[in-house]
């Protein structure tokens, strides 16, 4: 069946100012939700809405299709309807402070226990030094100490006036007491001591004896009194210390029962108790209170202990919490526990440890990118076990790693309850969904989102209120239906489609604000059709570098292609070549070699390793073709090497195997392809051509290249006919295939195109199941059949087999 070129209106699609009820933008509403993401908004809203262990949600698509906005709008209808999460704060745990304790409070009361609890610990600086310094602590602790005082000197004075009575006096030394004789009121020198007779020495020194064995009896109750006195003292101490501290602390453990917190109140209580000990372990051998400033103990230090460290407040917060935490590191998500540089050591407590984000999100929402998370060391490991455990567990990496750490806190954990969304590219859900068993536990809802849009009238509409809506927020100029449509144009070349539109909203956003900037620059208080294609156009320019230097080599004859005259076994492929958002077609010289072998078709591209697996797929599809197509009763006996020439880098994709077919057609006919030609498109085994990508970028690399050296009227390009659909081709194209200087043909099978490139009919069997002998095929088959006998004759005899 013969071809027919396509018309020029079958190469574009465009649309139609004069659909669009509108003259420029600014009549316009803002667009309330995304156009035609319904799949992505019914699971977001699904996500956030269902309130079970596991069901976080991963959003995946490309960039620029607006996830962000359409979440944020999932969370936000959600957040409001949640209940507002309470404040979280951590406390000294008096009974083992290297475990701060976690405490959950109302909404709001953290940041007012926190301003209590400083409140308290000024007045107990300034109470707590008055109160011992007072006239009446000093009187009693005076009384006390003088009592003691009194009663061990009544009992050395009793012991010394009964000495007395026997002659004998009480000495006091440095080294304690000693008795001596007595004599006329003065104590007798050793020598005098010594004259005296026998009889009075005995006597003296059995009373001194008495005495001893007395005042030692006494001695040994001092220490009783002392200890009693001590006790005392300490009692004293803490009768003052909870008369200093008992009103401001009753006031706040009052104000927090009648709130019916009893976290707070039973904490309160323990600063009590903990004020008292404190005081009573700070004091010195003598009691005295003094040695809370002279000792390691400064008040400052012991009254730190009793602040709050709040680590999330809530307060004024009317929603659920959101949080879109841009650094997801390990300790960014799960918080950290500081240190502090002292004397060269480095210290810490319960003050220092600072929340993470999914304390900030701690009843509502976290919105974190999946691969900004996944390249963060250990932020994907840890986030997974907080989900898992239901808990935030502040460790630091090293603790997390279970590898030697210094000494650090371990604060209590906090119970989690969070909604995570991640955002994401497909290739890392599935990577995920395939390698971390973890990940379908945690994360159950896929929000997947559309690259491309239906192109209807309702889509239409809602991509100029799009436009509207941006030029609104960013103060852009407004924009004609004419620059709109011409908007929507790009947006469907953008996709390579006539029936759909790209989503990625942000491309089209950067094209509006290009717009903005031309139509000012042109002095237009609108942006105009004018202003877009300007845009498109600058744009391209930016950006062709590489392009011009392809085509420019192909002018200077450096890249051999021809587009005109004809060759055996050569064709002209087209491939597509991509560097950043840099696009465009490349035409590149295919070519056959063909003789006698053993039906091997070398794909020269694999063998040297620049050809991609589905190259190689294509190479061997043809292969399969010739074979059972021509070579059903004999051995397929040819050698045929294909080749991209001049190609220097890597080969992929089968979108050049018809050509490649082509090409070996050609060479076994012995006919000659019409150079004028470029081809696309790949093949199955049943010989049809099949669709490809990037089609109007190879259309419009090969129109260049011909354009360059002049039109001929003869030069086209072939392509799928399933391909038709996806024309978005440039004006200049559609301007030069309506003057009849450049054609694209659609191609259904190898036999129609292989009769468009030599100009002879393909043929096809007869009743006698024989192609014509003039025709492709039979030429080809003929061919084919020669090998073969020259092969059979080559082995002579018996030679069937290879040796």
């Amino acid at each position: 069946m013969p071809v027919t070129r396509l018309d020029p209106e079958a190469l574009r699609t465009s649309c139609d100012p004069e659909r669009l009820s509108f003259e420029t933008t600014a009549q316009l509403e803002d667009l309330a939700t995304l156009p035609s993401q319904d799949r992505a908004r019914e699971a977001s809203w699904f996500g956030v809405s269902v309130r079970r262990h596991g069901y976080n949600l991963f959003a995946m698509g490309s960039k620029g299709l607006g996830k962000d906005l359409l979440i944020e709008k999932a969370i936000e209808g959600r957040a409001t309807l949640d209940p507002v999460p309470g404040d979280w704060c951590y406390l000294h745990n008096f009974d083992d402070p290297d475990r701060p304790r976690a405490l959950s409070l109302p909404q709001g009361m953290g940041r007012q226990l926190r301003e209590d609890m400083t409140q308290l610990v000024m007045e107990l600086g300034a109470a707590i030094p008055g109160a011992f310094e007072g006239d009446e602590y000093q009187t009693r602790r005076k009384s006390i100490e003088d009592e003691l005082s009194r009663r061990q000197e009544k009992t050395l004075s009793e012991i010394n006036d009964e000495a007395n009575e026997k002659g004998v006096f009480l000495m006091r030394t440095p080294v304690g007491f000693v008795f001596a004789p007595l004599k006329d009121g003065r104590p007798l020198p050793p020598a005098e001591f010594a004259a005296l007779p026998e009889e009075e020495k005995d006597k003296t020194q059995e009373a001194i004896q008495d005495l001893e064995r007395k005042l030692q009896e006494k001695l040994r109750e001092f220490p009783r009194w002392e200890k009693e006195a001590r006790s005392r003292i300490r009692e004293l101490n803490r009768e003052v210390t909870e008369f200093a501290v008992g009103q401001a602390l009753q006031v706040l453990i009052d104000k927090y029962t009648e709130a019916g917190i009893e976290g707070v109140v039973a904490h309160l209580k323990t600063v009590r108790e903990d004020i008292v000990r404190t005081m009573d372990e700070a004091q010195g051998k003598d009691g005295s209170p003094g040695a809370l400033k002279r000792g390691a103990l400064r008040m400052a230090e012991v009254l730190e202990r009793y602040s709050v460290n709040l680590l999330v407040s809530n307060e004024g917060v009317e929603r659920a919490p959101v949080v879109h935490e841009d650094q997801p590191t390990f300790q960014n998500l799960l918080g950290r526990v500081e240190h502090l540089q002292q004397m060269g050591t480095l210290v810490t407590d319960f003050s220092l440890i600072k929340a993470g984000a999914l304390h900030r999100a701690n009843g509502g929402y976290l919105v974190v990118d999946a691969l900004k998370l996944l390249t963060s060391p250990l932020a994907w490991e840890g986030l997974k076990r907080a989900l898992r455990q239901s808990e935030i567990r502040i460790d630091s990496v090293t603790q997390f790693l279970s590898i030697a750490a210094t000494v650090s806190l371990e604060p209590e954990p906090i119970p989690l309850d969070v909604k995570v969304i991640l955002l994401g590219d497909r290739i890392l859900y599935h990577l995920l969904a395939t390698h971390d068993p973890d990940f379908p536990e945690l994360f159950k809802v896929a929000v997947d989102f559309d690259e491309e849009l239906e192109r209807t009238a309702e889509n239409e509409g809602m991509l100029a209120r799009f436009i509207a809506g941006l030029c609104r927020r960013e103060s852009l100029r407004p924009l004609d239906r004419c620059a709109v449509a011409r908007i929507i144009d790009e947006g469907a070349r953008l996709v390579g489609d006539q029936k759909k539109v790209t989503a990625q909203l942000d491309r089209l956003s950067d094209l509006v604000r290009e717009v903005d900037f031309w139509a000012g620059e042109s002095g237009r208080e609108v942006g105009t059709a004018i202003d877009v294609e300007k845009a498109i156009r600058t744009r391209n320019h930016r950006m062709d570098r590489v392009r011009r230097l392809v085509q420019e080599q192909i002018e200077r004859g450096t890249l051999l292609i021809d587009t005109r005259g004809q060759a055996i076994g050569q064709v002209n492929g087209l491939s597509v070549l991509q560097l950043g958002d840099a696009t465009f077609g490349r035409p590149s010289r295919i070519t056959a070699r063909v003789s006698m072998g053993t039906g091997k078709v070398v794909d020269i591209e694999r063998e040297v390793e620049l050809g991609g697996p589905i190259h190689s797929k294509g190479v061997l599809i043809l292969s399969a073709f010739l074979a059972s197509r021509y070579a059903t009763g004999m051995p397929l006996s040819l050698a045929a090497s294909l080749v991209f020439e001049q190609s220097y880098s890597g080969v992929d994709g089968d979108s050049a195997s018809s050509a490649e077919l082509y090409a070996l057609l050609s060479a076994l006919a012995e006919v000659p392809i019409d150079q004028s030609f470029a081809v696309t498109g790949s093949v199955n085994q049943n010989g049809e051509v099949q669709a490809i990508g990037g089609a109007n970028e190879k259309i419009e690399g090969f129109f260049e290249v011909c354009a360059a050296r002049g039109l001929t009227g003869q030069q086209g390009v072939l392509i799928p006919a399933s391909n038709v659909q996806h024309l978005m081709l440039r004006e200049d194209v559609v301007v030069a295939v309506r003057e009849g200087k450049f054609h694209v043909y659609p191609i259904e099978t190898i036999d129609q195109g292989i009769e468009l490139l030599t100009g002879v009919v393909a043929g096809e069997r007869d009743g006698a199941k024989v192609y014509p002998a003039e025709s492709i095929n039979g030429k080809v088959e003929a061919r084919l059949r020669a090998l073969a006998r020259a092969r059979r004759d080559f082995l002579g005899p018996g030679g069937g087999k290879d040796s």
